[in-house]
């Protein structure tokens, strides 16, 4: 039983009630460990506030979105005018708390996509940080899921046929696809029985995991210690009292750099609320406008523009386009795995994934040629058709961010301190990622389609082939202490 603390003599009312609620909730120390006494590098740039960035952003989907299940009703025959006609126009300022929420829903993604390409250039996925990049990518996962379910509840024509395209996709996995695909829907189209197994995912069990997974992140990231811009280690040089020469106290420090950050944020979010919610249909399309209507397609469906990159690719991979992916794998098993120097665990992992991709896939692919059961064009070389390998190649571009931190072989962590060139690679992985993004939400097209399909070999080629390319070049020398510059 841990000893209780007296509180000074002579202390206040105040005081005396702080130190009866720390004997048995250890407010101050958590203030310290977290706050004052948690030391960061003392050379964060300002790639550094969209961490706390997207932590607000958080709190404001959650405030938004406990007002608005006030008044919506998760029902198919009604979720579209509780949404346009309660929502927008009855509830005092429903319509600012619903803009919030879906501009909000945008920001999110903004953030966090610049959160993890900031991990990516300096290096904070390297050790001892995997576990907190391994948060990171499953808070983004999440939050992918919590997006989708969110996108279905207005009930608009493109939430319907949105929800339709990727409920149906799940049909694509082998042996357990249509039961899945039906134990999703809760029917067999999506409709009522959808409507409310997405809005309770929505509203309970995705935000639940969410903040867990927010919890673990921001401890884990705590525990080991911040990253910084050189990708030095503050806590290797300490003054006497145990202090890092190269770290300041987060608060006041950091609080008041990412409250500058905020202020920034918030004048730019409130714009686009009040002048721009819609931003062109790229944050609300039109078509989520009218209400649902099973019987009448929309001319183009598309999600929204956080999750087109992974559209694309999805729509890339088409049965001309499977010969060239299994080229690809083998050429990353050539100049990957082959190396001299290629750690044992990569030989053994990649060599074991083609065995099983052979003969999971390309026996009985083979089998059903010979048989004549009609195989699919693709059918020699996958087993399975386009679509099924389709859904593989856009949630293998998710998992794959899981491996980052094995992945890179590079001597040092930072960007500052790698090859030029790879800056250039950088660039080009975030130009094609945005082409992605791009076509994913325009109409297919001969040259979309090609453009895509080079995109898509583009980002996996960027991490399947990271463990040669980060190896590759002389790394500059970095520093035994953090470079600072006064700001």
């Amino acid at each position: 039983m841990a000893e209780f603390k007296e509180a000074p003599a002579g202390a206040g009312a105040g005081e005396k009630l702080l130190t009866w609620v720390d004997n048995r909730f250890p407010v101050t120390k958590f203030y310290k460990d977290h706050l004052s006494e948690y030391y960061a590098p003392k050379n964060f740039n300002w790639w550094y506030i969209f961490g706390s960035l997207a932590l607000v952003v958080l709190v404001i989907q959650i405030v938004t979105g406990i007002f608005l299940v006030m008044n919506y009703k998760p029902d198919a025959g009604l979720a579209f005018a509780s949404v346009e006609l309660s929502i927008m126009r009855d509830v005092p300022s429903g319509w600012l708390i619903r803009y919030l929420h879906s501009t909000g829903a945008s920001a999110f993604f903004i953030v966090v996509y610049l959160h993890m390409f900031r991990g990516m250039i300096y290096g904070s996925y390297r050790k001892p940080r995997e576990l907190v990049w391994i948060f990171g990518c499953a808070i983004f996962l999440c939050l992918m899921a919590e997006a989708f379910m969110g996108y279905l509840l207005p009930w608009g024509q493109m939430s319907y046929w949105g929800a339709q395209v990727i409920v149906n996709l799940f049909s694509a996995i082998p042996f357990v696809g249509p039961d899945l695909a039906l134990l999703i829907r809760g029917d067999y189209v999506v409709g009522d029985a959808t409507l409310n197994r997405f809005f309770s995912f929505h509203v309970i069990a995705v935000p639940l995991v969410l903040l867990g997974l927010v919890v673990a992140h921001i401890f884990a990231l705590h525990e080991v210690g911040s990253n910084n811009p050189d990708g030095v280690e503050i806590k290797a040089k300490k003054d006497v009292l145990g202090r890092p020469l190269d770290g300041i106290p987060f608060h006041p420090y950091y609080t008041v750099h990412d409250l500058y950050g905020l202020c920034l944020f918030l004048m730019v979010f409130s714009a686009i609320v009040f002048f721009a919610p819609e931003m062109g249909g790229y944050f609300l399309e039109a078509n989520n406008f009218i209400p649902a209507d099973p019987l009448k397609t929309p001319q183009h469906i598309a999600p929204v523009w956080y999750f087109t990159p992974f559209y694309s690719m999805l729509r890339a991979t088409t049965s001309d386009m499977m010969p060239i992916l299994w080229a690809f794998l083998v050429s990353v098993h050539l100049l990957v795995v082959r190396r001299a120097n290629a750690p044992a665990w990569i030989k053994t992992g990649f060599v074991g994934l083609l065995a099983f991709l052979f003969f999971a896939f390309g026996v009985p692919a083979v089998l059903m040629g010979w048989v004549g059961m009609n195989a699919p064009q693709t059918a020699l070389l996958t087993g399975f058709d386009a679509k099924f390998w389709g859904v593989v190649v856009m949630g293998g571009a998710v998992i794959i961010l899981f491996f980052l931190p094995w992945l890179d072989a590079s001597p040092v962590k930072s960007i500052r301190y790698r090859p030029s060139w790879h800056l250039y690679l950088y660039i080009v992985f975030v130009i094609f990622f945005a082409v992605l993004g791009y076509l994913g939400i325009k109409p297919p097209s001969p040259v979309g389609g090609l453009l895509s399909q080079i995109g898509t070999l583009v980002y996996f080629g960027f991490f399947l082939l990271m463990p040669w390319w980060s190896a590759k070049g002389e790394a500059s020398a970095v520093p035994e202490r953090v470079t600072f510059h006064a700001h």
